[in-house]
């Protein structure tokens, strides 16, 4: 049977910015810029919709492999980004929030992060987060060490405390993960919150990924028949 609801929690696997800028005879940093550019209008796509929550994987832990010169660009495009926006976030209802470390990042980036999420707290259109050095081994590894930190026993720990320990302990599983660029995989990505998640592959690369891709993966979305292991 057809699923009607609107998908509460969208989260989404920006891939394909390095290919949009090698298309475009562009250096790889101009693709980053161009796809952290794209994430207002799909915010907005998914708020009209009625999504209540989206994740947005920006960099992930493994991506500190890259050129120095690569990384160091995305994290000052992340601080300009908050910088720039922080006016759109208030005047639309977003609600930012951070899923990920923050101890490899440079101070000023951190202390804008903090900014932003405290003067975006009380809006509540819809919660966006940016996953911004996360890894979801990471964050399960994490997890485990901070249950031990708490002398739980092995009997204590159920899903329910395991969950409360997760960087997404305010945040419902996502019920659809979409992944632009035409890859089929998780890159390590809410591995925990992901067990029962529906998941859209769009052709099209990130920063072409618009209003329309939008409607089309909701729609996808609304067209499956999601039973959670059951008949």
């Amino acid at each position: 049977m057809a699923n009607s609801e609107i998908p509460e929690h969208v989260a989404v696997i920006m891939d394909g910015n390095g290919r949009w800028a090698s298309n475009n005879g562009l250096p790889r940093i101009q693709g980053h810029k161009a796809g952290l550019e794209n994430i207002d209008r799909v915010i907005i796509a998914f708020r009209d919709a009625g999504v209540k929550y989206a994740t947005f994987y920006t960099f992930s832990t493994e991506n500190w492999s890259r050129p120095e010169k690569e990384v160091e660009g995305l994290i000052e495009l992340l601080y300009d980004s908050l910088t720039r926006n922080i006016d759109f976030l208030i005047k639309e209802g977003i609600r930012l929030t951070h899923l990920g470390r923050t101890e490899n990042l440079p101070q000023h980036v951190v202390d804008l992060i903090n900014e932003t999420i405290e003067s975006t707290k009380k809006n509540s259109r819809i919660t966006v987060s940016i996953a911004f050095d996360y890894g979801g081994r990471h964050e399960i590894l994490r997890a485990v060490k901070m249950l031990i930190q708490q002398g739980l026993s092995a009997t204590d720990i159920t899903e329910k405390i395991f969950g409360s320990n997760l960087y997404t302990k305010e945040l419902p599983d996502p019920d659809l993960i979409i992944r632009t660029g035409g890859e089929m995989r998780l890159s390590n990505f809410l591995i925990w919150q992901s067990a029962y998640s529906e998941f859209y592959t769009s052709p099209v690369l990130w920063p072409d990924f618009g209003p329309p891709e939008v409607k089309l993966a909701i729609s996808e979305y609304k067209a499956r028949d999601r039973r959670f292991g059951g008949i």
